[in-house]
Formats: C-alpha cells, structure tokens, sequence
C-alpha cells in the first residue's frame, strides 16, 4: 500500500476532530443547525491552521446526503466525493495561479447553474488576496447577491489586501494559531495511534518549530520519523532542527549566576568545536529566559515549572528582562559581528556586565559597607561587604571615587533634582517625601501604589548610591504625603514665576496706559514666564 503522508492522512473530516479553533466551530456549528447560512464566508490566518480543511468540512455539512447539519456522516458518496476532491458542485481555486478577470467571470458565469447534484454549490477561493483589482471588481455582485444555491468560503493569509467592499459582504472568521502545548498533544495522539514510540520533549521541540501551524508540526513529524529511523527522541529531534542543547543554555545561566566569566567564554569555545547555531542558542536563551520570568510570577507551563524554579529564585525579574533584551538584540544584530562565535560570546559578556556586582569591593574599596550585612539585592551589601557597580559615567557625574562620600544636607526635594533618572524612577523621586534617614538609610513615603511596589524603587536605590558613592538602604512605604516633595516645590516656584510675571505686565506703564484709558484688561492665562 502507497504511504500517505501524516499531514493528509490525519487531515480533520468533521468539526469534531479540529483542533484549536473552537471559536470557529462553535459559530458555524450554531448557523448549520439553526439553518441561518450566509452565503459568503472569509477565513483568515497564517498558513497550516486550517482554512481549507474548515471549508472542506462545510461543504460536507452542506451536501451531505444525510440532510443538513454540523455533523456530516463522512461515509455517503457526498461526503466522500468532497474528501476526494471530485464532488461536481465543489470548486477549489487557487487565486494566485487564477488571479485575472477572464478566469472570474468564467467562474461566475457557472454560478448561476443549479447544483449538478448536491444540495448546495461550494466555491472555495485559496489565497483570495492575489486576484486582481479587475477580477474582485467582477465578483463583487455576485458576492453580495449570489443565487440562492451558492455559497462562497475565501481563504487568505493576508486579509490585509483584500479590498474593503469584499470584506464588508462576507461572515469573517480570524483562524488562531495553534499553541505549542496543543499541537505536541495532538502529536502524541497521532504517535500513538500510528504505533510509533516518542519521547514528550521531543514533541515539545516539533511544537515550537511549527510556529502555529499543525500542517507544519504533521511535515516535520514525517520528517522525524525518518531522522530518527522509526521513532522520535529528544536529542535527534534537536539535532534535525538546529536546536542547542539546553544544557549548554542552563551552563550559561549558571555561569552568569556565579559571575563566572571564563566559563561562560568556555561554553561559547565548545559550542563552537561542536558546531552548534549561534544565532538559534540566543534565540533558544531569549525564549528560556521568558519561561523563567513566567515562571517567577506563577505562569509556567506544567512540564517546565519545576525545572524552571531553580532560577526563577537565582535572578531578580528587573535582570532576566535586561538578559532578555540583551539576547534579542545580540541574535540580531549577530550578522554584523566579525564572525558568530565573537558575536555569541561578546553578547554573554555583555549580560554579565549588567549583573549585580558581587565584586565591586574590589573596584570602590574606600566605600564603606553598611553594618548588618545583606539587605538588598541592589543597591546594599552583602556579608562580604560588598558594594553596587557604578558606570565610569556615573562616578564622572558625581566625584564620589574616594573613601568620603559627599554628604546628606536634609533638603529631600532638592537631591532629587540632581539625579540623572527617568520614567517611573523620575515619578518615584519627585513624588515622594523623605519621612526619616540616619546616614545612608532613607525612609520615604509615596502616595502611588504602583510606585511603592514597582521596580522604579531599585532604579532610584541604584542612583542615590551613584550620587553618594555608598551603599544606600531605602526602605518605601505607601500613604498621603504631607512633606515637601520634589514636585510640591516645582509647583511653588513655578506659581510663584507665573505670579512674578502677571505682576510685571501689570506694572508695566504701557499696558497701564491701555487698561485706564481703553478699558483694557490682562487675561492671567495668557501671561508666560520667560523660562516657561
């Protein structure tokens, strides 16, 4: 017997075999059983999800000997005919080899016959976007008003650049792509049926390289069949798609862990003797350290919480989102490294010069530790003493190399002035009010949540440590403020600029003049300082 391929032999023939598209099945399930048809349906979605097979499955509800429903038999010479693409009233066309006029007027000339002999006539029109300007021009009454026998279904993966009054005439219907987890699911069953021994991991990795699309993931299990000589197994599986070992990733996060720097070179030096790619181990690193940050917050999938919590305790969530955009931009920009390798190892050492500096006793000796050993993960000390990174930059701004520290004057508002921050961290600082401080240890009260609780707190921890080149403790609480803030004073002085103003143009003998002998007046909202 002739071997089918997977993604034809285990193609869906009824809605309840479809996979990932219960939104769609359950909206045309619905209109089949009530009877209310529309006569012209669009599928959208990227390839391998479904839009033909979905039309193949209608036109079998439509014409199914059986009578109309949303579960057709399969089994009667209808149902047959269509699965076997030779029932009379149904019409596949691919619009990007019959994309002209010609083609769709011949198309539409056959519409108005009655059915040959099923209940209703299926045109399906795949990649409907590649007809011409002239050819949907053609088909635009027919569409909106087809013989009541007729019922259109058009497929496109870029519904972007079908015209507007094409859209407007037809039941629209944006098909999702398939999840990971669902397709590898959908793999073991298929596996399983066909006899064949797999390993859940290896599944996983089909899941992923099929990017959403399950005729895709059914390909490369043909594939992996064959690779793998009758089964399929994890490592051959990785081998077939240029996936890096994992453990080569989690030996990179272990070494950014310890600050290691020569073993992360090291498995950068033996990936390259076993020839493994650069630009896929970032991007697998990339995809790991989201699994991880979900994992942090409780949203890890089941196979992966437990393996993924060990380093969801090791790192702070603001560093995995730095690691992360450091491998998306170094996958990216690897075609412009000198070769792979130095690009790949350039991007791990630049992940460890962005980690909390465990070493920094080393670089700012004379900074004093604070008593009591460890507090923070930044901004503080652990029980070696030591001390927060700080850029050259940042110790140029603030001439805080030596072993004195500037001082604490007591003006809160003013200190937050000078310190070089932005976003949330400037609404941290400028917001807040200082409720006590002994030294370097600032207590301060915010009147924002968000702001109490979110990461703003570290980045404003990290600047007032730079600005007094120690380590500082700030501890937040939330609450009204009452004090003087940052932004209170700015109010004041800008009122108290915007007063000084309206008082000068009052003044002035000129606009004096107007107001007594014109009636003239000043509008106080029309009056700018100079430095507004």
């Amino acid at each position: 017997m002739t071997h089918q391929v997977l993604a034809r032999k285990w193609r869906p023939r009824d809605f309840e075999s479809l996979v990932g598209q219960e939104h769609v099945v359950r909206a045309l399930s619905h209109a089949l059983e009530t009877a209310r048809l529309h006569h012209a349906y669009l599928f959208t979605g990227t390839r391998g999800v479904g839009k033909t097979t979905i039309a193949r499955i209608l036109a079998k509800s439509l014409n199914c000997e059986r009578g109309l429903g949303a579960k057709p038999c399969g089994k009667c010479g209808a149902c047959v005919a269509i699965d076997q693409g030779r029932f009379t009233d149904y019409l596949e066309l691919d619009a990007a080899s019959n994309r002209g006029v010609d083609e769709m007027t011949q198309l539409l000339e056959n519409a108005v016959y009655a059915p040959a002999v099923g209940r209703y006539k299926v045109y399906v029109i795949d990649e409907v976007h590649m007809l011409s300007s002239h050819a949907f021009n053609a088909m635009l009454k027919t569409l909106e008003e087809p013989p009541p026998h007729m019922v259109f279904i058009l497929a496109t993966t870029d519904p972007q650049k079908v015209p507007v009054t094409v859209l407007s005439r037809c039941l629209q219907f944006n098909l999702k792509n398939m999840a990971p987890a669902a397709i590898a699911t959908y793999l073991a069953t298929v596996l399983a049926a066909e006899g064949v021994s797999f390993e859940s991991a290896a599944l996983e990795q089909i899941g992923r390289a099929a990017s959403g699309s399950m005729r895709d993931a059914l390909s490369l299990l043909d594939q992996a069949i064959a690779y793998c000589g009758g089964e399929v197994r994890e490592e051959a599986i990785r081998e077939m798609l240029g996936v890096v070992d994992r453990r080569y990733l989690e030996r990179v996060l272990d070494a950014l862990d310890a600050a290691d720097g020569p073993a992360l070179i090291g498995v950068g030096d033996e990936m390259m003797s076993n020839n493994a790619p650069f630009a896929g181990a970032l991007r697998e690193l990339a995809s790991l350290l989201h699994r991880i940050a979900l994992a942090q917050v409780g949203a890890a999938g089941e196979g992966d919480a437990g393996s993924l919590q060990r380093y969801a305790r090791a790192f702070a969530p603001e560093d995995l989102q730095v690691y992360y955009q450091i491998a998306v931009h170094g996958a990216r920009d690897l075609p412009l490294a000198p070769d792979e390798h130095a690009g790949f190892t350039m991007t791990l050492l630049r992940m460890l010069s962005f980690r909390p500096d465990d070493a920094g006793a080393s670089r700012n000796a004379g900074a004093a530790p604070v008593a009591g050993g460890s507090t923070d993960a930044r901004g503080s000390t652990d029980a070696r003493g030591s001390t927060p990174r700080r850029s050259s930059a940042a110790l140029a701004n603030t001439g805080a190399e030596g072993p004195d520290p500037r001082a604490f004057d007591g003006d809160w508002p003013r200190l937050a002035t000078v310190l070089q921050l932005n976003g949330l961290a400037r609404q941290f600082i400028e917001q807040c009010e200082l409720v006590s401080h002994e030294g370097l240890s600032f207590r301060v009260r915010v009147p924002i949540r968000a702001l109490a609780e979110g990461p703003a707190q570290s980045k404003v921890r990290d600047a007032l440590a730079a600005y007094f080149g120690a380590p500082v403790r700030l501890s937040v609480v939330h609450g009204a403020v009452g004090g003087r803030t940052a932004a209170a004073v700015a109010t004041e002085q800008r009122n108290e600029r915007q007063a000084q103003a309206l008082r000068s143009i009052e003044s002035d003998p000129f606009v004096q003049q107007m107001i007594s002998e014109l009636d003239a007046r000043v509008l106080p909202e029309s009056v700018r300082p100079n430095d507004a």
